[in-house]
């Protein structure tokens, strides 16, 4: 049954999924500061109406910005959606976040009869763009309801991770730990494998063929390897999320000591200026220090 959905945050993954959205029959209106992108998604056969004349009639709103503040912002700020919706429609929200915050967020939707899915997502912007993404969930049964038509045009897998806005957000948090230490780990070892005479195409051939590989490794080390920094997912991203996981380990009182050395190197290669390239590029902070050459670069 089609329905009318809103995606709010047209980057990367959000456009995937408001396309993927549309594509399976559903009303859908996409909208991001960028105007641009909001121009692109109607000329690709989204509403042109403008959202705030339907937000009382929308069925879901997926929010697939960056943080917690622009959620909050796009949820309850001076032009928030929020008080527009009817009773009953449902908030996705995607971003990556504190587990406090969604609850927050989730009991002030309450407030207005709007239901709330704690919903962060994974799987890159190429599963978005099909359909296939993973979502770790959580909220009430009102909530998977409400989302249900939504969550199949976005999804292959979604985990029912509990009755209580939150749970989805620390299981993510779960996630970014390992891929952004992963991440800054393959970066190490390729780089490593350079000063032994293991060229980034050798590297590619042999590792991932063996126990050392991870899906991180697969999917990040061939944009070494061509010298392509264009971002699927920026390096600025991880400072934000190994921050949230290291945040959530202090109030925990867990040490998470290789966690926050990865947060180091993608703190230095912001600092170097690459905070807007693939996340790829912490591979950079390494060649630096040891004096390297990457594929792509000058000698």
């Amino acid at each position: 049954m089609a329905q009318q959905i809103a995606v709010i945050g047209l980057g990367s993954m959000g456009y995937g999924i408001a396309s993927s959205v549309l594509r399976a029959g559903h009303r859908t209106w996409g909208t991001d500061v960028n105007a641009a992108q909001a121009e692109r998604f109607r000329a690709d056969g989204g509403e042109a109406s403008a959202l705030a004349d339907h937000a009382g009639a929308l069925d879901a709103v997926v929010v697939v910005v960056l943080n917690a503040a622009q959620t909050e912002e796009v949820l309850f700020g001076e032009t928030g959606i929020v008080a527009a919706m009817r009773p009953g429609a449902v908030v996705i929200a995607c971003a990556t976040v504190p587990p406090a915050f969604a609850r927050a967020m989730a009991a002030r939707c309450a407030e207005h009869g709007v239901h709330y899915l704690d919903a962060p997502i994974s799987g890159g912007a190429v599963k978005a763009a099909q359909g296939k993404l993973s979502i770790m969930a959580s909220g009430t049964a009102e909530a998977f309801a409400a989302a249900r038509p939504a969550l199949s045009a976005m999804a292959e897998t979604v985990f029912e991770l509990g009755e209580a806005a939150g749970a989805g957000s620390a299981m993510k948090a779960v996630n970014q730990l390992l891929a952004g230490v992963h991440i800054a780990t393959m970066a190490e070892a390729l780089t490593f494998g350079m000063t032994q005479g293991v060229s980034p195409e050798k590297f590619m051939e042999v590792i991932p063929k063996c126990a050392g590989s991870s899906w991180m490794l697969e999917n990040r080390a061939p944009h070494i390897v061509d010298g392509d920094y264009t971002p699927h997912s920026a390096v600025n991203i991880w400072p934000k999320d190994l921050g949230i996981v290291l945040d959530i380990a202090r109030d925990a009182r867990f040490s998470a000591p290789i966690t926050a050395a990865a947060l180091q190197q993608f703190l230095a290669a912001a600092g170097m200026g690459l905070g807007g390239e693939d996340d790829a590029a912490v591979a950079k902070v390494y060649a630096r220090n040891a004096q390297l050459t990457l594929p792509g670069e000058d000698a």
